[in-house]
């Protein structure tokens, strides 16, 4: 479908080197490099390239929800997409699910939530700060064109309290995040997710130890996610020189329910790493 007036686009030269507007019949994309004039654009097909008044050429296509979140306005740090593809598959945030976000920031993370759970489910998302939970709002009409029907943004604080029950996740990008494992567990289905985006590791190791503290999650586990791109041209292939580091951890655990009066154990065992991961074993036939 052609570009209409009025709808994001995103320019992209050789180098990838990226610019988002919105289409208006007098706007133009004006860079160190020329400029395009947005009526140029409109009507044309995304992949449609075009030279600059410079003679650059740039392509010119709809955003997807990385171009998006990596080029949208922000007031705080974003969960970067290498994270939130974690965050997404983890916490198993399928169409019709029921998730909590903990902390909104600038929406980057909301939206793909929202964008997930689709039209079926729904996602609140927390914040303590309404001026944080209007410029979260603020991005996704941008993004979506509209205030999405699945989403309620709530002033609160999730370490005192989460009004829903039985969820199927919640998903935490606060600072103590150990002080929302109660309201979490009270908050989730049996058998729901629960995971923290967390800066330093000095949270994750205190976020551990209130989840297993509790006595209602287990299965906790702390990842790093590590991102390289690798240059490849005619007779060179080498790693690029730098690459996508340390962003944060991500720590993932399951609610659980133990029998009352069924204690944990006092040093739940460890599984050896080279088993975590395993596929499922084989069927065997008698």
């Amino acid at each position: 479908m052609e570009f209409r007036e009025g709808e994001l686009v995103i320019f992209l030269d050789h180098q990838e080197r990226s610019f988002v507007q919105r289409l208006h019949p007098q706007g133009k994309l004006q860079t160190h490099r020329g400029f395009v004039p947005h009526a140029d654009v409109i009507g044309c097909v995304p992949g449609t390239a075009f030279v600059t008044t410079k003679g650059k050429e740039l392509f010119a296509f709809r955003p997807t929800l990385v171009d998006f979140t990596m080029n949208m306005p922000r007031k705080s740090g974003i969960i970067y997409p290498k994270d939130t593809a974690y965050i997404l598959l983890w916490a198993d945030v399928r169409p019709g699910g029921r998730v909590v976000a903990g902390g909104v920031g600038s929406g980057a993370l909301l939206l793909a939530l929202a964008s997930q759970v689709g039209a079926s489910g729904f996602v609140w998302g927390y914040d303590v700060r309404q001026d944080m939970l209007d410029f979260a709002a603020a991005n996704l009409r941008q993004f979506l064109g509209d205030h999405p029907a699945n989403t309620e943004f709530k002033l609160g604080n999730v370490y005192e309290n989460i009004d829903e029950r039985d969820v199927d996740s919640v998903i935490l990008d606060v600072p103590e995040p150990w002080q929302a494992v109660e309201p979490s567990a009270l908050a989730l289905k049996p058998g729901g997710i629960i995971i923290a985006y967390m800066p330093t590791i000095r949270q994750a190791e205190s976020f551990t130890g209130a989840l297993r503290g509790s006595n209602r999650f287990g299965l906790v586990q702390t990842v790093e996610i590590l991102v390289r791109d690798w240059h490849i041209r005619e007779r060179s292939v080498r790693p690029n020189h730098r690459m996508v580091g340390h962003t944060g951890f991500l720590t993932v655990a399951r609610r659980i329910v133990r029998p009352e009066g069924q204690a944990p154990p006092e040093d739940p065992p460890t599984e050896p790493e080279s088993e975590r991961g395993a596929p499922f074993p084989k069927e065997t036939q008698d």
